[in-house]
C-alpha cells in the first residue's frame, strides 16, 4: 500500500483524516467494549434474578460481537493508512480485540468454579502472548526506523535538546561509553523503571487491599498467574515497536509519545481488561486498568536516553509494563468474588458498593500515577531517576500495602468450601405411629434424630479420619448425612473418587466487607388493626369469633434473622439457650440486618395486627447472610430446628428433639449459584416431614414462566409451597408456577403477597412484595389449627389435605395467551387456592 499513490482521506501523510479516523474508531472501540461488558452483566443479573439458567453462549457471541464491531475498523487502520502510528494503533486494537474475543470464551465456566476460570485465564492470556509474538514477527510494524525494538532515533539540530549529539558536540566517546555502561547497570536486572512500575501498581492495590478480600489459597494463588500472564500479554502487545512509533520526530517528543501513545495503549488495555474476570469481575478493570497506558508511555520515555542501550532498554520497558499491567488487574481478579458482585446485594451497602467504591479510587490512583510519571519522567529535561529512589518508593509501598491488608482491610483467606453428600442416608421407615398430639410427635422425632444421628456417626468415620489428617476442618452433618470441608479442585476430585461419596458441591462463603452493611429499616406508618392481607384470609375472625389466637405453638423461622426487641415480636420469643441459632456470624440473641427474616416472623405471629397467629411463639436461626446462602447453612438452620441444641453445643450430642417447634416457615430458595442441586436438601426434608414437623416454603419469585418452582425446597412433594395473590385475589405475576418434576401438583396454596405489611429493624414497619411475605401466613394459619386441635399436631398430611380442601378460589394470570405458557392448566399456577384460615381452623377442630 505504501508505494501507492496516496489515497485521499486515508493515504496521504499530510492529510488529517487517517487520525480523525482513528480518534472516530477508538471511540467507538470504546462504546461498544463498554455497552457489551456491561450488557452481559446485567442479562446475567436479571435471569438470576428472574430464577433462570445462564445462557451458556450469551458471552462466546458478545465476544464474537466485538471481535467483528471492533476489529472491522481496526482492521482498516490496520492496513489502509499511510501514517506508521496510526497503522500501529489499528494492529494493537485489532490484536486487542482478538483477545478479548477468545478471553471471553472462558466465561462459559460457571462462576461456581471459580478456581478453573482463572487457570483458564492464565493458559490463554500465556498463549494469547506467543500468538502476538509470533504475529509481530511475520507483521512488523511499518515505517519503523532503525533497529526494532530499540529506542527511537534521536534528533540532532536542536541545541535545547540535551539528548541530541550533533557533530559539533564535545562529548569525548569515552565519557559517552561510561554514561551507557552506567545506564546499562541501572537497567539491567529490576532497574528503576521496573521498580517505578511495581511502585505504581502496587499503589493500584492499595483500595483493593483496603475494600475486598482475598479467596481461598488456590483460587488467590491462580489469581495472581492470570495477573501475571496478562501482564505478559499486555507486554508483548505493546513492545517496543509500538511505542517508538508515538516517539519518532527530531527531537524526539515524549508529550506526544504521553499523549497519543498512552491513549491509544488505553484502548488496547480496555479491551484486555475486558476480558479479565468472570462475568461482574471485568467491570472494576474497565475503569482502573485503561489510564495505565497514560504511566506506560512515560516509563517506556524514561527508558529512551541516549545513552541507553537499545536492548537494555527494551528489556526494561517490558519488564514494566508486565509489572504495572499485571498488578492493576490483580485487584479485581483476586480481591472479589464475581458471584457476590450482584444486582441481588446492590439495595445495601454490600460487595457492589465496595467494588464500585475500590474501582473509583482506584481510577483516582491510576491518573495521579499518570500524571506524576508524566511529569517525572516525560519531560525533555528528564533523566532517568535513580534506582535507590525507584527501590525506596517500591518498598514503602509494598509496606503500606501490608499495613492497609492488616489494618483497615479484611486479611486472610475466604475461600468457598465443599459439601460432601454420602450415598449413606439414614433409613426413616417404620416408624412407631405413637400417641396422637405433642407427645407423640416429641417421640417421632426423639427416634429420627437419633436415627439420623446413628448412620452419619457411622458412615463417616473413615472420612472424617482421612479429612483430619489432612486438616480440611471437617463439619458433619446428620439431618442430610454430608459433611462440610476446605477444599479446591483437587481436593473435589479426591472425595469424588471415594466409594462412600455421592456427589461434591460446592458451599458458599462470603468474603467479609470493610465495614457493615447497615440494618433495612422500614418507613410505613405502624398498623392500628388487622391488616388488609389478616383480613382476606380471615385471621382476625378466627380470633374473634373462635378464640384461637396460636397459644401453645412455636414457629421456627430460618431466614435473614429476627430483631427480638421488636414491640410486635419481642413477647413471642420462646426464650432459653436453645431458641436461637447463628452460624454465620455466632450472634448470641436475636438480631437482623437484612430485614426480611423479621418481616417474615412478624407475618406469621407478629403482634399489633401484622400476623396470622400473634399468641404463637417463635425460635429463629440465621441460614441467609447478606441475602446469600450456602448448603451447608442452610442445613445447620434445619438441623436445629429438628433438635434444637444449647449455644455452643454439639448437634450430634446436644439435641433436643422434644424443644423443636411444631411448624417451619422457609421464605428461601437455594439455587445452583449458592451450591445447590435439585437433590442436596430433600432428606432434610424427608426428616422433618416423618419428624412431624409442619414445613411451609416460598415458591419462589420467579414468575411468570412456567416451572419455574425450582430452587428446594420448594418442589419437594413433603414441603406444603406457597405462591402469592394480590388483594384481588389474582396470583402475582411474580409467584413461580409448576409444574415441578415428580408430577407433585405446585405450589399447594396461596396467600397474600402483594403489599404486606408486617415488622422491620429498630421497630419499625415495611409493605413487601413476595412468596416471602406469603409463606409465613400460611405457617400462621397452622399454628392457629394445631391450637384450636392439640391432637392433630404431628399429622402433617392430614393438616396439608385440610388446607387445600378449604382453599378459595384465586384467579391464574399467565405470562401469555400462548398455551405454551398455561404451564399445563390452573392448578400449576394457583395450587389448590388461597389459603382461608377461618374454614381450615373450623375443620381442624372438627
Amino acid at each position: 500500500m505504501q508505494g501507492q499513490p496516496a489515497q485521499p482521506g486515508l493515504g496521504d501523510r499530510s492529510s488529517p483524516w487517517p487520525v480523525v479516523a482513528a480518534v472516530l474508531v477508538g471511540c467507538w472501540t470504546v462504546a461498544v467494549t463498554v455497552g457489551t461488558q456491561t450488557g452481559g452483566w446485567l442479562t446475567d443479573q436479571v435471569l438470576l434474578g428472574f430464577g433462570r439458567d445462564r445462557l451458556g453462549w450469551l458471552w462466546p457471541v458478545l465476544g464474537l460481537a466485538t471481535v467483528v464491531l471492533v476489529g472491522t475498523p481496526a482492521l482498516l487502520l490496520a492496513v489502509l493508512p499511510r501514517s506508521a502510528a496510526v497503522r500501529a494503533t489499528g494492529r494493537a486494537w485489532l490484536l486487542g480485540a482478538l483477545a478479548l474475543g477468545v478471553l471471553t470464551l472462558l466465561r462459559v465456566v460457571p462462576p461456581v468454579h471459580h478456581e478453573a476460570y482463572l487457570a483458564a485465564l492464565a493458559a490463554v492470556a500465556l498463549l494469547g502472548a506467543l500468538a502476538v509474538r509470533w504475529s509481530a514477527r511475520r507483521w512488523a510494524y511499518p515505517g519503523l526506523v532503525g533497529s526494532v525494538g530499540g529506542p527511537p532515533p534521536a534528533g540532532n539540530g536542536d541545541p535545547t535538546q540535551p539528548e541530541a549529539t550533533g557533530d559539533g558536540d564535545a562529548t569525548q566517546p569515552e565519557a559517552t561509553g561510561n554514561a551507557a555502561t552506567a545506564e546499562r547497570r541501572r537497567l539491567r536486572g529490576l532497574g528503576p523503571v521496573p521498580l517505578l512500575a511495581v511502585a505504581a501498581g502496587l499503589a493500584l492495590l492499595l483500595p483493593w487491599a483496603w475494600l475486598g478480600a482475598l479467596g481461598g489459597l488456590l483460587e488467590t494463588a491462580l489469581a495472581l498467574l492470570a495477573a501475571a500472564a496478562l501482564g505478559v500479554l499486555a507486554a508483548t502487545l505493546l513492545d517496543a515497536p509500538f511505542w517508538s512509533l508515538f516517539a519518532v520526530g527530531r527531537p524526539p517528543r515524549p508529550a506526544r509519545l504521553v499523549l497519543v501513545g498512552g491513549l491509544v495503549a488505553g484502548v488496547a488495555l480496555l479491551l484486555l481488561a475486558a476480558g479479565a474476570g468472570q462475568s461482574g469481575a471485568q467491570l472494576p478493570a474497565l475503569l482502573t486498568v485503561p489510564p495505565v497506558g497514560f504511566a506506560l508511555a512515560a516509563l517506556w520515555a524514561a527508558t529512551w536516553r541516549p545513552s541507553a542501550d537499545p536492548a537494555e532498554a527494551t528489556r526494561a520497558g517490558r519488564t514494566a509494563t508486565g509489572w504495572l499491567v499485571g498488578l492493576a488487574a490483580l485487584g479485581p481478579l483476586a480481591f472479589t468474588d464475581p458471584e457476590e458482585i450482584s444486582l441481588l446485594l446492590v439495595g445495601t451497602r454490600d460487595v457492589p458498593f465496595w467494588v464500585a467504591a475500590a474501582a473509583g479510587v482506584g481510577l483516582a490512583v491510576a491518573v495521579l500515577v499518570a500524571i506524576g510519571y508524566a511529569v517525572l519522567l516525560a519531560r525533555p529535561t528528564a533523566r532517568t531517576p535513580n534506582r535507590r529512589f525507584a527501590a525506596v518508593a517500591a518498598v514503602l509501598l509494598l509496606v503500606a500495602f501490608g499495613v492497609v491488608d492488616l489494618g483497615p482491610g479484611q486479611p486472610g483467606l475466604y475461600g468457598e468450601r465443599l459439601f460432601v453428600v454420602l450415598r449413606a442416608q439414614a433409613d426413616l421407615g417404620g416408624l412407631p405411629a405413637g400417641a396422637p398430639g405433642r407427645a407423640g410427635r416429641d417421640a417421632r422425632a426423639a427416634e429420627v434424630y437419633r436415627r439420623l444421628v446413628t448412620t452419619a456417626e457411622q458412615s463417616q468415620r473413615d472420612l472424617l479420619r482421612g479429612l483430619n489428617r489432612l486438616r480440611l476442618d471437617p463439619v458433619s452433618y446428620y439431618l442430610v448425612n454430608a459433611v462440610e470441608v476446605d477444599g479446591g479442585p483437587a481436593v473435589r476430585a479426591w472425595l469424588a473418587r471415594r466409594p462412600e461419596v455421592a456427589r461434591v458441591l460446592v458451599s458458599q462463603r462470603l468474603r467479609p466487607l470493610p465495614a457493615p452493611a447497615g440494618q433495612n429499616r422500614g418507613s410505613a406508618p405502624k398498623p392500628t388493626g388487622p391488616e388488609w392481607n389478616i383480613r382476606q384470609i380471615g385471621a382476625d375472625r378466627v380470633w374473634s369469633q373462635l378464640r384461637v389466637t396460636g397459644a401453645g405453638i412455636v414457629v421456627g423461622s430460618s431466614d435473614s434473622g429476627v430483631d427480638g426487641t421488636h414491640p410486635a415480636l419481642r413477647a413471642g420469643f420462646r426464650g432459653g439457650d436453645d431458641s436461637w441459632y447463628d452460624p454465620w456470624d455466632d450472634t448470641r440473641r436475636p438480631t437482623d440486618q437484612g430485614g426480611h427474616g423479621t418481616h417474615t416472623v412478624g407475618s406469621a405471629v407478629g403482634r399489633d395486627g401484622i400476623g396470622v397467629a400473634p399468641d404463637a411463639q417463635w425460635v429463629g436461626c440465621v441460614n441467609l447472610d447478606r441475602n446469600l446462602g450456602s448448603p451447608a447453612h442452610y442445613l445447620d438452620c434445619l438441623q436445629f430446628m429438628l433438635a434444637p441444641f444449647p449455644s455452643g453445643g454439639d448437634p450430634f450430642t446436644d439435641g433436643r428433639p422434644e424443644r423443636a417447634p411444631q411448624v417451619l416457615t422457609n421464605s428461601w430458595g437455594c439455587p445452583p449459584i449458592e451450591g445447590c442441586d435439585q437433590r442436596v436438601l430433600r432428606p432434610a426434608t424427608a426428616a422433618l416431614d416423618a419428624a412431624g414437623i409442619f414445613v411451609v416454603a416460598a415458591a419462589g419469585n420467579t414468575g411468570p414462566w412456567c416451572a419455574s418452582i425450582d430452587d428446594p425446597p420448594a418442589p419437594y412433594a413433603d414441603v406444603l409451597t406457597v405462591g402469592a395473590v394480590d388483594a384481588q385475589r389474582r396470583v402475582a405475576e411474580f409467584s413461580s408456577r409448576g409444574p415441578v418434576p415428580g408430577g407433585s401438583g405446585k405450589p399447594d396454596v396461596l396467600a397474600p403477597g402483594v403489599g404486606v405489611v408486617s415488622a422491620m429493624p429498630g421497630g419499625t414497619y415495611a409493605a413487601l412484595d413476595g412468596t416471602s411475605m406469603a409463606t409465613p401466613q400460611v405457617a400462621g394459619v397452622v399454628a392457629l389449627m394445631w391450637s384450636a386441635n392439640p391432637a392433630l399436631v404431628g399429622d402433617v398430611s392430614r393438616t396439608r389435605q385440610i388446607l387445600r380442601d378449604t382453599a378459595t378460589a384465586a384467579t391464574p394470570t399467565y405470562r401469555s395467551d400462548s398455551p405454551a405458557d398455561a404451564c399445563g392448566g390452573p392448578s400449576n399456577v394457583t395450587g389448590a387456592g388461597q389459603v382461608d384460615a377461618y374454614a381450615a381452623v373450623r375443620a381442624a377442630q372438627q
